[in-house]
């Protein structure tokens, strides 16, 4: 985590933002990083601006917009007290858009805000300004769920090392994540837990019209499952695990998000470590039907990022 050098922090004050307020800060303070304290009050909605005169709209989009400048200033007051002069931008427009121009802009390199729902059966955890910068912001995003624990107790790093997408997207995505979650675990002392879906090409049609043999599949499985073990352990080799014992798991599915989600229920996971694009180059091409699957139902805090070279579709032009 001492890559992180510019830190944006996200605040709506609607949600329980406490334990992203106090990430942000002890990252600042550990990396002498750069603090921005950045919020985005939505532009009055439509009824609100047929009802009122036009200064008047303006009147109370200023009352707004102080009050949470207010609320801002005291945030950077207290966190001051703490040894960490952070900068402020209240702004208005659409959260995600203005969020995303304020990284381009700055060129931050990493965003942490709260997650805005409470997660469980209910309630997804992650709301739509989450799941927009997880799609679409080019640096990594932290989405921290309010705990009763400051510190991860376990943390899961799920990396993808199949060959569903270019060699050069997977081998800069995949140490970023161990890298990533490896300093992390070391900051917490938490336990740390590696995942590999992993499944046989087609297995359901040899099973059934291939009319291969229970010994010959099972074969095919452990040779399958033996190639998966092996590249997962070539990429621990290349990253710094000392002290840190690692716990891997290779459940073997052809839904990769169900396994994963099942994991980190299991497990009890704190932080999710993963990747939200696999590939690069494509203003367009947001986010992976895994990734998606996995936000749209985990309920732990997620680390996301991106490979080299990822374009986001959000510009600065007309911001």
């Amino acid at each position: 985590m001492k890559r992180f050098k510019n830190i944006l922090l996200v605040c709506h004050f609607e949600a329980k933002q406490h334990m992203a307020v106090e990430r942000a800060v002890s990252l600042a303070r550990q990396n002498e990083a750069r603090l921005t304290v950045f919020s985005v009050i939505r532009e009055l909605p439509a009824e609100v601006h047929m009802a009122t005169t036009g200064l008047l709209s303006r009147e109370l989009l200023d009352l707004v917009v102080n009050d949470y400048r207010e609320k801002v200033d005291a945030l950077v007051a207290d966190m001051a007290r703490q040894g960490v002069d952070a900068r402020i931008q209240v702004v208005t427009g659409t959260p995600f858009l203005e969020i995303i121009r304020q990284v381009l802009r700055d060129r931050h390199d990493l965003v942490i805000l709260a997650a805005e729902g409470k997660g469980g059966v209910k309630e997804r955890l992650f709301g739509s300004t989450s799941m927009h910068l997880m799609r679409k912001c080019p640096c990594p995003v932290w989405v921290v769920k309010s705990a009763k624990r400051a510190k991860y107790k376990r943390i899961l790093a799920a990396v993808d090392i199949t060959n569903d997408f270019p060699d050069r997207d997977r081998e800069s995505l995949n140490p970023l994540i161990m890298q990533l979650a490896s300093s992390l675990v070391r900051m917490d002392g938490s336990e740390f837990h590696l995942v590999q879906v992993w499944s046989v090409f087609a297995e359901g049609y040899l099973e059934v019209r291939g009319q291969m043999e229970d010994t010959s599949l099972s074969k095919l499985r452990k040779d399958t499952k033996r190639q998966y073990t092996r590249k997962l352990d070539s990429l621990l080799a290349d990253v710094d695990l000392n002290g840190i014992t690692v716990h891997k798991h290779l459940p073997r599915s052809d839904n990769a998000s169900r396994a994963i989600i099942k994991l980190a229920k299991s497990k009890k996971i704190d932080l999710l470590v993963m990747g939200t694009v696999c590939r690069t180059g494509l203003a367009g091409f947001f986010i992976g039907n895994t990734a998606e699957k996995v936000l749209s139902e985990v309920n732990c805090s997620v680390l996301t990022v991106k490979p080299e070279g990822f374009i986001t579709p959000v510009t600065l032009e007309n911001s």
